[in-house]
């Protein structure tokens, strides 16, 4: 398990390189203008971190520096395996830190995340349908080469960077009910409930076209899970993390899902309603409460992590990746 001193030590460490993202408090009925949805009317108002103005365009930032910082970078650089927005995390910190970069990325990937990995300087390699295929290329990349892997979200030094999501949210709005966070592999949804660890409600929301943590709670252990949908380049990671799953089962209240036309339905409710720039995946936890897929209590206390956004400006009007 990650202590919450763990994340501070981190952020400590990582923190002349990120941004402290702000959070903005929302009217849900600006989501919905016409009432289409009833099934928030309970809960008027939810506290956003707007992850997405992160540096690199997600919270991925934060695990990709702390990987670079923390650990001993070998002269061949790093490796990386991502559906885009690690990769682009990845490489937007070797580039800062002087250190040479390759990153393995599926097919699937966003043309719009991949052409910024390009900019950046890595050295781009597409190969596979999804990530498991990218991220085994990578893997044998890194035992031939000798550089080191830097895991999207199986692994430790990712975890605690993603966990100071949860520090700056906690330190910007106070005590919280209730945060609804994406989940792909389950690094970002494992660093924040670390540092909740119980305190705080924490609830996972998946595509159900790929849900991984939903798969793993019902086998009891990571497990193989469809990877589809318009959110497929970011969370579709066939399955959760090895080291994120203990962390969920203890600190993770409950995983819920939400389809593709209310994914891409609340990605354009938040561009009309607030100008803000989510990716599919980024918007799922809007999605949920849209929808009612979690139905928050009178008065709960409720944030939204907005993970990220790099798309191509032709996606604000929802038309996926």
């Amino acid at each position: 398990m990650i202590s919450r001193d763990d994340i501070r030590g981190t952020y400590d460490t990582i923190r002349p390189y990120i941004r402290r993202t702000p959070v903005v408090q929302l009217d849900l009925g600006d989501l919905d203008p016409d009432g289409t949805s009833r099934a928030w009317t309970a809960q008027s108002a939810v506290t956003l971190k707007l992850e997405y103005m992160q540096c690199a365009g997600s919270f991925k930032a934060r695990g990709a520096f702390a990987n670079l910082l923390l650990r001993d970078v070998p002269p061949a650089g790093v490796v990386a395996a991502s559906g885009g927005n690690h990769g682009v995390a990845v490489a937007y910190a070797a580039n800062r830190r002087g250190v040479a970069a390759r990153i393995f990325v599926p097919t699937v990937s966003a043309p719009a995340k991949i052409e910024r990995i390009r900019r950046l300087g890595a050295e781009l390699v597409v190969t596979g349908d999804r990530y498991a295929e990218a991220l085994a290329a990578a893997q044998a990349w890194a035992e031939t080469s000798g550089a080191m892997s830097v895991h999207a979200f199986d692994q430790r030094e990712t975890l605690l960077g993603q966990g100071t999501v949860a520090l700056e949210l906690e330190e910007q709005v106070g005590q919280l009910d209730t945060v609804l966070v994406p989940v792909g592999g389950g690094g970002l949804i494992g660093g924040i409930a670390s540092w909740f660890a119980g305190g705080t409600r924490v609830i996972g929301v998946e595509p159900d076209g790929a849900p991984t943590l939903t798969r793993a709670r019902a086998e009891g252990r990571p497990a193989d899970a469809p990877a589809e949908g318009v959110a497929a380049d970011a969370l579709a990671p066939r399955r959760v993390g090895e080291l994120v799953f203990p962390i969920t089962q203890a600190y993770v209240e409950d995983v819920v899902l939400v389809d593709d036309a209310s994914i891409l339905a609340a990605q354009r409710a938040l561009w009309e309603a607030a100008r803000i720039t989510a990716e599919p995946a980024a918007s799922v936890g809007i999605a949920a409460l849209l929808t009612g897929a979690y139905k928050a209590a009178p008065g709960e206390r409720v944030a939204v992590v907005i993970s990220g956004a790099n798309m191509a400006p032709a996606q604000l009007g929802g038309n996926g990746d």
